[in-house]
C-alpha cells in the first residue's frame, strides 16, 4: 500500500486464556497485520464567510471588511467543488447531467444551467492562465500538430467539429522547457484553421499528411516557411493494417484474410529504425543527430530503395501500393529526422493528448454548441497540460481557483503547473 497513506489499527483482541489448556499465563510473541485500502465517502460542507462590521464611535463611521472574491457571481461555490466539477466533466469526461444526477443522490440539488454555468465562469477566471500557455507554447521550435473530430449539436443533426491540438514536449531531445499543450476548437476542418493558429510561429511541425497544413510549408509564408516533418507511426499503421491477421479478419468477414508479405516486411524494417530511436530519447540534439547519422541514415536509405523496387512492380489496385506511396511522395518529409536531431520519428505526443477526447466521445456524444467546444478546447488546454508536468489537474485546479483574483498580475507565472506550489507548502516555507 502507498507509504503517504494514514494508518488506522485495528487490533483483534487475544483469547484471555489458552485454548488449549485453559491457562491465563499468556505472554505475547508478536503480531501478524494485514492491510487493505479503505476509501472514506465524500462529504458536503457549507463555508460561511463571516464579515465583521464595526462603528467608530469617534466619528460613527462604519467598517466592514470587504467580500472575498469569488470564481463564480454570488460565490455560490467553493474552488474545490469547482475544480471537482472541471475535472469530471473535461478530464474524466462525466457529463453535467449526470454529475447533476449524482450530486442529487447525495442530497444536493443542483440544476443543470447553474452547474453550466459555472463552467462559463471558470473559463473566464483561467483564461490569463491559458493565454500564458498558449505563449509558451508558441515559443518552441518544434511542435507536434494534430486533430480530431468532436460531433457538434445542430438543428436536425450533429456536425462534425474538430479539436486541434499543438504539444509543445523537448524532452526527447534533452531541452529544458517543460512540456505544454494548447487546443483549439472549429466548426470544420478547413485547412485555414491551423493557418490562423500558427500564424505568427516559425519553426519545425510534426503532424500527419493533411493537406490543410501545406500552406504553412510554402516558400513565399510570411515571415518564413515552416519546416515540414511526418510521422512514422502514421505509415506504420497503414502497413500494420495489411499484415495484421486480426485486422484482416474483421475487415473480409466471411473471406478468407489476405495477409501481405511487402506490409510485412516494411513492419519489420520500420520497427527496426524505431528501436535505433528508443535508444537515443532524452539525449540532446546533437548526440541524436551523430547517433541517426550512424545508425538510421543506411537502413533509410535501404527501405527506400526497397519501396521503390516493390512500387514498380505493383499494380495501382495492390492494397500496399497506397501505404508505398504515402510515404514515397513525401519522403523528404519523412526523413527530415536524419538532418535534425530535435525531430522525433512520430507524432504520438499530439494523440497522447488527443486520445481522451476519442475515449470520451462516447460518453458526452456531443457539444451542444460552438462555445461549448470552446470551453473544452479551454480546460483541457489546462488539464493536458498539468498531466503533460506530472501535476494532479484537480488539485491544481482547485488551488489556482482559490487564488488567481489576489495574486499580482507579474506573479501569475507562479501557478502555471511547472512552476505551481500549493498554497498549504508556500506558507509552511514561509
Amino acid at each position: 500500500m502507498p507509504d503517504h497513506l494514514p494508518r488506522e489499527r485495528v487490533v483483534i483482541s487475544a483469547p484471555e486464556a489458552c485454548p488449549c489448556c485453559g491457562s491465563d499465563r499468556l505472554c505475547k510473541l508478536g503480531e501478524d497485520i494485514t492491510e487493505t485500502l479503505e476509501v472514506i465517502p465524500r462529504q458536503w460542507k457549507v463555508v460561511q464567510t463571516v464579515m465583521e462590521k464595526f462603528s467608530c464611535r469617534d466619528c460613527e463611521k462604519i467598517t466592514q471588511p470587504p467580500a472575498p472574491f469569488h470564481v463564480t457571481p454570488r460565490g455560490l461555490f467553493g474552488p474545490s467543488f469547482l475544480a471537482m466539477l472541471l475535472f469530471e466533466k473535461f478530464g474524466a469526461h462525466q457529463p453535467l447531467n449526470r454529475q447533476r444526477d449524482r450530486y442529487a443522490r447525495e442530497g444536493i440539488e443542483l440544476s443543470l444551467s447553474t452547474l453550466a454555468d459555472q463552467v462559463g465562469a471558470c473559463t473566464a477566471a483561467l483564461m490569463p492562465l491559458y493565454r500564458l500557455i498558449e505563449a509558451h507554447v508558441l515559443a518552441a521550435e518544434r511542435l507536434h500538430g494534430d486533430d480530431t473530430t468532436v460531433p457538434v449539436l445542430a438543428k436536425t443533426k450533429t456536425d462534425t467539429g474538430r479539436i486541434w491540438t499543438y504539444v509543445r514536449d523537448d524532452q526527447p531531445f534533452g531541452g529544458p522547457a517543460p512540456p505544454a499543450a494548447i487546443f483549439h476548437y472549429s466548426r470544420d476542418r478547413r485547412g485555414e484553421h491551423p493557418v490562423g493558429h500558427l500564424r505568427s510561429w516559425t519553426g519545425i511541425l510534426q503532424a500527419d499528411a493533411y493537406a490543410g497544413y501545406n500552406a504553412l510549408f510554402r516558400a513565399d509564408l510570411i515571415p518564413t516557411p515552416l519546416t515540414r516533418a511526418l510521422c512514422w507511426s502514421h505509415a506504420r499503421r497503414y502497413f500494420f493494417e495489411l499484415a495484421d491477421l486480426d485486422t484482416q479478419l474483421k475487415k473480409r468477414r466471411k473471406k478468407a484474410p489476405v495477409i501481405s508479405p511487402i506490409a510485412v516486411e516494411a513492419v519489420r524494417r520500420i520497427d527496426a529504425i524505431f528501436d535505433i530511436e528508443r535508444a537515443i530519447n532524452g539525449r540532446s540534439a546533437d548526440e541524436r543527430l551523430a547517433a541517426r547519422q550512424e545508425h538510421s541514415a543506411k537502413p533509410i536509405a535501404d527501405l527506400e530503395a526497397w519501396l521503390r523496387d516493390n512500387r514498380s512492380k505493383l499494380s495501382k489496385s495492390s492494397p500496399v501500393a497506397e501505404p508505398i506511396d504515402y510515404m514515397l511522395k513525401a519522403w523528404p518529409a519523412f526523413t527530415a529526422f536524419l538532418d535534425d536531431g530535435r525531430i522525433c520519428l512520430s507524432n504520438n505526443a499530439a494523440e497522447r493528448a488527443l486520445r481522451g477526447i476519442a475515449l470520451g466521445r462516447k460518453s458526452w456524444l456531443f457539444a451542444g454548441s460552438d462555445r461549448g467546444g470552446q470551453r473544452t478546447a479551454f480546460i483541457l488546454s489546462l488539464i493536458a497540460t498539468a498531466k503533460l508536468n506530472n501535476i494532479d489537474p484537480q488539485a491544481w485546479l482547485a488551488d489556482v481557483l482559490g487564488r488567481i483574483a489576489e495574486i499580482p498580475q507579474s506573479q501569475l507565472a507562479d501557478l502555471l503547473p511547472w512552476n505551481w506550489r500549493p498554497a498549504q507548502i508556500q506558507r509552511q516555507a514561509a
